[in-house]
């Protein structure tokens, strides 16, 4: 206790007996028992009063060791399950160890993807991600006395270069290089880089990163084979200064489907790992063609024109139809293209209005215009001019898709009987220009309505602006893309879908393996009271099996991180709802794991400088012991805790005054006492 606060009570005890003895004994003529129990309890309850102010406190210190974090962090992945006796043994002699228990605070944890405190290690782990191991340990303890001992090969699958997260860390960490440090003589794939999805009759990329660890000069042979047939070959020579080489070729997607692609590069004599020699993957060629159909009942050498640049593209395909054909012959098309309507074309626009399908409607000298403007609510046409060269203006400003690339420069006029335009919600793509004016109205446009997209050009003889293309550029790609980007807009007419799916067609292993699934009520809200199952067929051993969909925030998904490899098709269905989505993935069996063969000691020692640490090996861990034990920067340090305790309880005292207090005033008031 402090000395003013002993001060204080003997100065409240003084100021109390003054108060007492000035109200009892001075002037005062009685004198007894009485007065003295009166003064007595008159003496408590003022004494009581200025303690409760007082209050008067004492502390107490409390001293503890605190021990300095010793971490023992083990590598749990699959490259080290040919050594785990040896792990074990390590992990053994650093717990057991009664000095080191004595002056450590142990705490074990083993990683993969993740870090999990435990002493348990299966070593199944697909994944080495050192660089996050490290940066969530040294979060945890940054503000404690820690040190770090990392047992792993050193060979990290993902996340960022742990030499990096070194620099940053603020403990020392002292790696154990666990497996054969011997560095063999190998060839292996780094990476293959493909794209996911090619168009039929196409060429789709592939780029192949071999590498070399060795003294000599090699020679190898890249292969690459689709579906088991060899479609590529070259001879590779590399050597300890020349050590690494980028592959590229060109592959035909000739046929529609699922290709699996093996690269495989030749053995040397003796190379202990074969299994990084050889790397898959795989590659979907689709057909997505747009179907278009010219709609016309004249000849026109426009249609031809239209045709060629059209299917420039081989993307797309064209077909022309005359406006009395069956509607049957209609259904698989994707984009119409009216030539010219006229009266005849009354039942295409009844069809195409139910279809709601998307339209590029082209006019001219023999166009029925009121036919076009009862087909139209957006915009109305006027009838009835005469014939008229109308030259085109490419309109810099127009916004729905790039137009950066198509130039206008020296096109010649197109025929126009079209009279004034009235649009509504359209943009302009090219204006008029009519004897050297530019007109407010016109030439093309593009707009969106409530039955699809639509683009409308007012002029015939298109097949002049081709030709003059070919002129400016001598070839026709200026043209062919404009009209190219033209149907492009027109055929990404998509609506809605209640039940949208998000997967990949390739998996690099089981790891990663999710399907997504998203579900809209009718209103297109999200619903998070749907019940989603995805059936799972594989398509190579005929085995099925059924997974449910579990709800995450705003989106379902499945995890299929158990599949074995092969090629899988399914189907997520919305149950109780006649909703359903389908699709076709593949699982490569990939461990990247086995890419690794000896322990890379060299960055290990390198993470060890970085952090004040030092490399060991598993026969020298005598020597880690005792490097720990006399480290003066891992020495316990004594803490000292101040404890402040109030001397007085509040609820006691303040009984105490009450009952003094109260006691006196009943006293005196039954012996009359004012």
């Amino acid at each position: 206790m402090q000395t003013s606060t002993v001060l204080l009570i003997i100065l409240a005890a003084i100021v109390a007996l003054g108060m007492v003895l000035f109200q009892y004994y001075y002037n005062s003529k009685k004198r007894g028992k009485l007065n003295a129990l009166l003064s007595f309890l008159r003496f408590i309850g003022l004494f009581g009063l200025f303690i409760l102010l007082i209050n008067p406190k004492f502390s107490k210190n409390e001293y503890s060791l605190e021990k300095t974090n010793l971490i023992l962090l083990t590598d749990n992945s699959s490259s080290l399950a040919d050594s785990k006796e040896k792990v074990q043994e390590v992990l053994n002699k650093l717990k057991v160890n009664a000095s080191l228990v004595d002056k450590f605070s142990v705490a074990p944890y083993h990683f993969g993807n993740s870090v999990q405190q435990t002493d348990s290690l299966s070593f199944l782990e697909n994944n080495t991600n050192i660089s996050k191991a490290i940066n969530s340990l040294d979060e945890i303890y940054a503000n404690t006395n820690s040190t770090m001992v990392l047992l792993t090969d050193g060979n990290s699958t993902i996340g960022q270069d742990y030499i990096f997260s070194g620099r940053n860390a603020k403990l020392p960490i002292y790696p154990i290089a666990i497996g054969d440090t011997t560095q063999y003589e190998d060839l292996r794939i780094n990476q293959v880089n493909s794209n996911k999805y090619a168009f039929l009759k196409n060429k789709y990329p592939l780029e192949i990163y071999v590498s070399y660890d060795g003294s000599r000069e090699v020679n190898s042979t890249v292969s690459i084979k689709v579906n088991g047939n060899t479609v590529y070959r070259e001879n590779t020579k590399l050597s300890n200064t020349n050590s690494s080489k980028t592959i590229k070729t060109n592959l035909d997607a000739g046929s529609v489907g699922i290709k699996s692609i093996q690269i495989e590069l030749s053995t040397l004599d003796g190379e202990r790992n074969k299994e990084n020699n050889i790397r898959n993957a795989v590659v979907e060629v689709i057909d997505e063609k747009t179907n278009i159909a010219i709609i016309s009942s004249m000849i026109h050498p426009d249609i031809g024109t239209l045709r060629k640049a059209i299917e420039s593209n081989e993307q797309r395909s064209v077909s022309i139809k005359k406006p009395t054909a069956n509607l049957k012959d209609f259904d698989d098309v994707d984009v119409f293209l009216l030539y010219q309507p006229n009266p005849s074309f009354t039942t295409i626009y009844t069809y195409l209005k139910q279809k709601k399908a998307s339209v590029f409607t082209i006019g001219g000298t023999k166009t029925n215009w009121s036919t076009i403007n009862k087909a139209s609510r957006k915009y109305n046409l006027g009838d009835g001019y005469p014939i008229q060269e109308v030259i085109g203006v490419l309109n810099p400003s127009f916004s729905k898709f790039d137009i950066t690339d198509f130039t206008m420069d020296d096109f010649p006029p197109l025929d126009s009987n079209a009279g004034g335009i009235k649009v509504d919600g359209a943009e302009t793509l090219v204006q008029m220009k009519v004897f050297g004016a530019t007109l407010k109205s016109p030439l093309l446009f593009a707009l969106d309505n409530e039955n699809g997209k639509e683009i409308v050009l007012t002029g015939e003889n298109i097949w002049k602006w081709r030709m003059q293309s070919f002129r400016n550029n001598q070839n026709f790609q200026n043209f062919d893309d404009f009209i190219g980007k033209l149907m492009l807009y027109l055929s990404s007419n998509k609506g809605k879908n209640r039940l949208d799916v998000d997967y990949k067609s390739v998996y690099e292993g089981s790891n990663d393996a999710k399907i997504k699934a998203s579900y809209f009520d009718e209103a297109f809200v999200f619903d998070s009271n749907a019940s989603l199952v995805v059936k799972l067929k594989n398509t190579e051993s005929g085995s099925s099996q059924e997974i449910p969909m579990l709800l995450k925030n705003n989106f379902y998904e499945a995890d299929l991180s158990d599949l074995p490899p092969g090629q899988y098709a399914f189907i997520v269905n919305v149950e109780q709802e006649n909703r359903k989505q389908s699709g076709s993935f593949t699982i490569l069996d990939f461990d990247v794991e086995k890419q690794f063969l000896s322990t890379n000691y060299k960055k290990l020692r390198q993470l060890a400088s970085t952090t004040n640490g030092k490399l060991y090996f598993p026969n020298n861990m005598d020597d880690l012991v005792q490097s720990l034990l006399n480290d003066s920067r891992f020495v316990p340090t004594q803490k000292a805790t101040k404890n402040i305790v109030s001397l007085i309880d509040f609820r006691v005292l303040l009984a105490i005054i009450i009952a003094a207090l109260a006691a006196e005033w009943f006293i005196r008031k039954y012996n009359g006492l004012t």
